[in-house]
């Protein structure tokens, strides 16, 4: 296990996107099965890469051997590979990484245990690696066998909460080579009862704020409502929480874009991801909007208790993943 910070949360995150002089690609997508490894490799190869999923780990150095390669590649790696072995699997990518002739990324796609679990019962799907056992043994064993990978990843995306295409969208926003240039902004809101979100840059708790939830007109609304915004606002705190928030992203954007960060997810935390999140989430989504920022947003959880789903569960909210039109 490595000490290495969170892919997700290292400062200095960049992929090959962000290297157009690199003249060759090697992608290699791996984590748990039900995760979404599959809809990554079929995302990467909508965006041009050559796909090779199960290759044989004993075939990698005759595949990459000699000059590099004249097209992107995404090589699936998971636990089902033959000869599957993480020490092996990092050898290669390390010795990759080392080589200036090319650009080498490891995509670790995760989920929540009990969300895969809560996937193979959906799909009476058989795990893998516990054919005629319950679900959850092979999810433990796999994760197991993973968890070396998870720590060199260079991107990691946790798909408990995300569709597929909120997935696709994730992977186009770091290997899609025409993207548009300059630092892309997410706003997102989330409950913290459903736990933090790992993509997360930035976080701000919002729970000091006065409540809505407490207001019976307010409490079937959300923080899109110009009405729940105005209530927070009469919080005596609330102006100077947001004016601190404004001045500390003013001072950051601008040194994260000149340090060569692609993307940066801010988010902004309730109880339950309703109202005071996602209006913070809007107000700020606004304001860097308007300021010029790429900035697209997302609402996590703002449905969640009223279509009572289970934890963990991902289900699709009206702004969820939008680009911010002002």
């Amino acid at each position: 296990m490595t000490d290495r910070a969170p892919p997700s949360l290292e400062p200095d995150l960049m992929t090959s996107a962000d290297r157009p002089d690199l003249p060759a690609h090697v992608v290699f997508v791996t984590g748990p099965s039900g995760a979404g490894r599959s809809t990554v490799i079929h995302a990467l190869e909508d965006l041009g890469f050559e796909a090779i999923d199960n290759l044989p780990l004993s075939l990698l150095p005759r595949l990459l051997e000699g000059p590099p390669p004249d097209r992107p590649i995404a090589l699936g790696i998971d636990p089902r590979t033959r000869a599957f072995s993480a020490e092996e699997l990092i050898a290669v990518f390390s010795g990759l990484e080392a080589s200036p002739e090319l650009a080498a990324d490891m995509i670790y796609v995760d989920c929540e245990p009990a969300t895969l679990q809560r996937r193979y019962s959906e799909t009476r799907r058989r795990h893998p690696l516990a054919p005629d056992a319950d679900p959850a043994d092979g999810i433990a064993r796999e994760r197991e066998m993973l968890h070396p990978l998870r720590g060199h990843a260079t991107v990691l995306i946790d798909t408990t909460n995300l569709t597929v295409h909120d997935t696709r969208a994730e992977i186009g926003r770091f290997f899609s080579h025409d993207r548009a240039p300059g630092l892309a902004i997410q706003i997102q809101s989330f409950s913290y009862r459903r736990g933090l979100p790992i993509n997360a840059d930035l976080v701000f708790d919002c729970r000091f704020l006065r409540n809505p939830h407490w207001s019976l007109p307010l409490r079937a609304e959300d923080g899109r409502s110009a009405q729940v915004q105005s209530y927070i606002a009469e919080d005596a705190r609330f102006d100077a929480f947001r004016n601190q928030v404004d001045a500390m992203l003013d001072l950051l954007l601008p040194a994260f874009r000149e340090e060569g960060k692609s993307h940066l997810a801010i988010a902004f935390g309730c109880t339950g991801g309703k109202h005071r999140s996602v209006a913070l989430a809007e107000i700020t989504a606004t304001r860097l909007a308007e300021s010029g920022w790429q900035v697209s947003k997302r609402h996590r959880d703002v449905l969640k208790d009223r279509d009572r789903s289970p934890p963990g569960g991902a289900v699709a909210s009206p702004g969820d993943g939008e680009a911010y039109r002002p």
